[in-house]
C-alpha cells in the first residue's frame, strides 16, 4: 500500500485544463501543477495564459499555452490536437471552460443559446473524443467535467446553462459507459456559487447573491480552490474506484 501523498501524486502526468486563464481553471492548473502534473492550459485569454504558464512554470511543471475559442469546433479541435502534439497523449482531462447568460427563458436569445451550449457541451464532446483514443490505448486516463449545480436543479434564468450543465452531466454518464472498461475513470464537480470573476459578475449584487447564500447551509459561496481540490482527487489515484459521478461541492444547497 503507498502511503497519502502517493496516491494522490500526478508525478509524470499531462493535463489538458481548459478555461485556464482565470478562476477555476488557473487554479486547477496550480494545484494539479503542486501534485506534479504538466499542463497544457487552454483558454482565449493571452495575458490570462502567461499568468498561468508563470504559475506553474514556478513549480517546475511544464506549461503548453494554446489560444482556442471554444465557441467553434475549430477552437475546440485545436485544444484538443495541440495538447497532444505538445504531450503525445493527454492522462487528465479537465473540462472547466464555461459561460453563462442571464435572462428568462422568454427573453433568451438563439445566439446566447447556441453559444452557451458550444462552450459548456459541445466543446466537453469534441475534445473528449478527440483525447480518448489515446488514452484507450494506453488503458488508463482520467476525465473531469466541471459542471455545475445548476446541472441538477432549476435555476431561474439560467436556462440555456442549466441545460448545456444537465447535458453535461449525462455526457459524463456516457462517456462512463463506453470508456471505464478501458479504465478511463469521468466524472462530474457539480459547484454551488464559486467567487470567480465570473461567479462575482452574476452573484455579486447583494440582492441577487444574498438569497443564494442563504440558502445554502454553510451560509457562504465556494473558493476555487475548493473547486480545484476536488479536481485534484478525481485526477488522481486516489479516485482509481471513482467512475461515472456527479459530484455537489455546494456548500450543502441541494441538500434543503
Amino acid at each position: 500500500m503507498t502511503d497519502w501523498t502517493e496516491r494522490f501524486a500526478l508525478k509524470g502526468k499531462r493535463a489538458l485544463v481548459t478555461g485556464a486563464s482565470k478562476g477555476i481553471g488557473h487554479e486547477a492548473c496550480r494545484v494539479l501543477a503542486e501534485a506534479g502534473a504538466d499542463i497544457a492550459a487552454t483558454a482565449r485569454d493571452a495575458e490570462g495564459l502567461a499568468e498561468v504558464k508563470a504559475t506553474v512554470e514556478a513549480l517546475g511543471r511544464r506549461c503548453v499555452v494554446i489560444e482556442a475559442d471554444l465557441t467553434t469546433v475549430e477552437g475546440a479541435e485545436k485544444a484538443a490536437r495541440e495538447s497532444l502534439a505538445a504531450f503525445g497523449t493527454v492522462d487528465i482531462l479537465v473540462n472547466n471552460a464555461g459561460t453563462a447568460y442571464v435572462a428568462p427563458l422568454t427573453e433568451h436569445s438563439i445566439a446566447e443559446w447556441d453559444r452557451i451550449m458550444a462552450v459548456n457541451l459541445r466543446a466537453p464532446f469534441i475534445i473528449a473524443r478527440l483525447l480518448a483514443p489515446a488514452m484507450i490505448a494506453q488503458k488508463s486516463g482520467k476525465i473531469v467535467n466541471v459542471s455545475s449545480q445548476a446541472g441538477v436543479i432549476g435555476t431561474a434564468d439560467h436556462g440555456a446553462y442549466c441545460a448545456s450543465k444537465g447535458g453535461l452531466n449525462m455526457l459524463t454518464k456516457v462517456m462512463t459507459v463506453e470508456w471505464a472498461p478501458h479504465n478511463i475513470q469521468t466524472n462530474a464537480v457539480c459547484p454551488n456559487v464559486i467567487l470567480t470573476p465570473m461567479g462575482e459578475k452574476v452573484w455579486g449584487e447583494p440582492e441577487k447573491g444574498d438569497p443564494q447564500r442563504a440558502k445554502t447551509p454553510l451560509n457562504r459561496f465556494g473558493k476555487p480552490v475548493e473547486v480545484a481540490d476536488m479536481i485534484l482527487y478525481l485526477a488522481s489515484p486516489a479516485s482509481d474506484f471513482v467512475c461515472g459521478g456527479i459530484f455537489m461541492i455546494d456548500g450543502g444547497f441541494t441538500a434543503v
